[in-house]
């Protein structure tokens, strides 16, 4: 039993820094957003929740500069101020940024929150476990090599879930008469929007899948289902 007991501490550690991430990010969350109200953004947001046969859906402000959006663990949506700004500025359409809704929602509805927390312990362990192995060979190198390749493991979770809830939100979006034309468009734009054309890390260090590769993704789905964007 003892020669397990850096595993189990490991996986108690995750655990432990998970819910305090938890904890802090529902803090600042709570401190810096407000309800979502634009008049712009009710239709769509309308069709969708009734493709879903909910009376509405509730999305908040996340005051941040960046572009981005979010799904909380506790399953509130969240898009940033930086998001909202760039939507009033023409850059980004309802529509567009109705898929980004959508998205989060899958998000939530896949229950991708409760399976980091397992992926987060899972690397972790995956990273003491290495750390072990390696510092017998590779002395030096080992905690770098460790902390690698569970960071890569890591990266390939997180890429699968950005996948499955793209194709949540192609699922939604068909269903509320949107189509995923607005979906595919917001990637093509995304790097402009976010700032980030170019990446110095590997493909297989990414949380998220490539643009290009999302957009493939979709329009596979989209052959599947008989569906036109």
């Amino acid at each position: 039993m003892l020669k397990f007991a850096p595993i189990l501490l490991a996986i108690a550690y995750a655990l432990l820094m998970y819910r305090f991430s938890v904890w802090r990010s529902a803090k600042e969350l709570d401190a810096r957003s407000h309800p979502l109200r634009d008049a712009g953004l009710e239709p769509v947001m309308h069709r969708m929740a009734r493709a879903l046969e909910i009376p509405r859906i509730a999305v908040h402000v996340y005051d941040v500069a960046p572009v981005n959006g979010l799904a909380a663990p506790d399953g509130r949506i969240f898009l940033t101020s930086g998001f909202m700004q760039k939507y009033r500025a023409g850059e980004v359409s309802a529509d567009e940024l109705a898929s980004v809704i959508a998205h989060e929602l899958g998000h939530v509805a896949l229950g991708h929150t409760r399976r980091r927390m397992i992926d987060f312990t899972g690397a972790n362990a995956v990273f003491v476990m290495l750390t072990a192995l390696l510092a017998r060979f590779v002395p030096v190198l080992g905690i770098w090599i460790a902390n690698l390749i569970s960071t890569a493991l890591m990266a390939r979770l997180s890429r699968r879930d950005e996948f499955e809830a793209d194709a949540y939100a192609s699922a939604l979006l068909v269903k509320a008469g949107i189509g995923t034309a607005p979906q595919k468009s917001l990637f093509r734009k995304l790097a402009g929007l976010t700032g980030s054309r170019g990446t110095a890390l590997p493909a297989w260090l990414l949380s998220h899948p490539a643009a290009e590769e999302r957009i493939r993704a979709i329009e596979t789905n989209e052959a599947r289902w008989k569906v036109n964007g």
